[in-house]
């Protein structure tokens, strides 16, 4: 299965690659050498994408960085120039019935590729900030269920992707920003590690981790990143390292006040158990939190009787127009919800996957004044 997905992603990636070098050879048909450079570089950019990918462990760190960052770039401003070229076909489609460009066909999809990548490169720029100033956002929850009249901050996080491209470096920054928060909790939402074990490891990122300041403990689930690496035991054996507690399929109480509960991931583990088997042990009457990294079952948390449920996985499309798909592929694929008395929070990630653009999106970490 796995493989076939692979073998279709890389025939499509091949076919809008092809798309581009020839629509873009065409615009460029008259500059001779840019026409070659053009196509040269796009190829070289492309196999980037994919020896980052395969073989960037193999590399030191500040070549594989380089590559990734080039090969990911690319991969964005191929999905952007197929869509100019698509436009500019249909413009000359229908240009031959209305007959409404006064250019030749040669200059127009010129100056439309000319345009296009100036956009482009604008909407790069803006993304690239974007990735690089993370948002807080504030968010307050009530348990209704409970009494305690206790009141916690949590910070939350989803989909950090560390690895190579989001580095020891840059998670130094997000531990600080976690910790300016000055939370009693800490929860993350699945895919702290971006693939392979291997880059966290070799740059000692567990020792970051452990600077995160949170009383009451550092709490986190699976996503189905971590199961594309080297294995579970290396993955589960950094969590240990960090300091954080991995709930896999099951449940915490911290601090005989509430409970956290932690389902593995439905795509990467379709034997994972019922949230009503996780639960079966669990007080109802006392604040149930749980992480769940794809939020596509959230009538299970509303039938356990579950007060909050944190997910991620969506980052929102990331870059559009993946956002506008996220909204049509899941019940909710960024922000809050309330069904009954469970509250759900999908969040867009601290970090991303690949290309280091949010167009679209936020990157943010979530506050939480969570009530119970």
């Amino acid at each position: 299965m796995k493989i076939g997905v692979f073998a279709f992603m890389l025939l499509f990636f091949i076919s809008m690659l092809t798309y581009v070098c020839i629509r873009g050879g065409q615009a460029l048909s008259t500059f001779g050498a840019s026409r070659i450079i053009f196509i040269i570089s796009a190829i070289v950019l492309f196999l980037m994408f994919f020896v980052g990918m395969i073989l960037g462990n193999y590399f030191p760190l500040p070549v594989a960085k380089a590559i990734t960052f080039l090969g990911n770039t690319f991969l964005v401003v191929m999905i952007y120039l197929t869509f100019s070229f698509l436009i500019t076909d249909t413009v000359l489609i229908f240009n031959k019935i209305f007959h409404f460009i006064k250019f030749d066909v040669h200059t127009f999809r010129f100056w439309a590729m000319m345009i296009s990548s100036m956009v482009i490169f604008v909407a790069l720029c803006v993304g690239n900030y974007t990735f690089n100033h993370p948002q807080v956002v504030k968010l307050n929850v009530t348990a209704e269920k409970s009494s305690q009249n206790k009141e916690i901050k949590i910070a939350a996080i989803s989909d950090v992707h560390l690895g190579i491209s989001i580095d020891k470096n840059r998670l130094k920054k997000y531990v600080e920003l976690i910790n300016a928060q000055q939370p009693d909790l800490v929860i993350i939402g699945g895919d702290l590690v971006d693939r392979s074990i291997i880059p966290l490891e070799r740059q000692k990122m567990h020792e970051d981790l452990l600077q995160i300041k949170a009383p009451m403990g550092v709490f986190a689930t699976l996503g189905n990143h971590e199961y594309y690496g080297e294995g579970m035991d290396r993955v589960e054996d950094f969590y240990k390292k960090s300091g954080i507690t991995l709930l896999k399929d099951s449940a915490a109480f911290v601090q005989n006040q509430f409970y956290i509960a932690g389902r593995e991931d439905d795509r990467m583990n379709p034997s994972r158990k019922r949230l009503d088997d996780i639960l079966k042990n669990v007080d109802h009457l006392k604040p149930i939190i749980l992480l769940d990294h794809q939020p596509l079952f959230l009538s299970d948390a509303e039938k356990n009787n579950v007060d909050f449920q944190f997910s991620g996985h969506t980052h929102k499309g990331q870059f559009f127009p993946g956002n506008l798909f996220v909204k049509r592929m899941f019940e909710l694929g960024y922000g809050y919800m309330k069904k009954g008395n469970t509250a759900y929070y999908v969040s867009s990630g601290l970090g991303l996957w690949g290309p280091q653009y949010r167009i679209g999106s936020q990157s943010e970490l979530v506050v939480i004044d969570f009530k119970y």
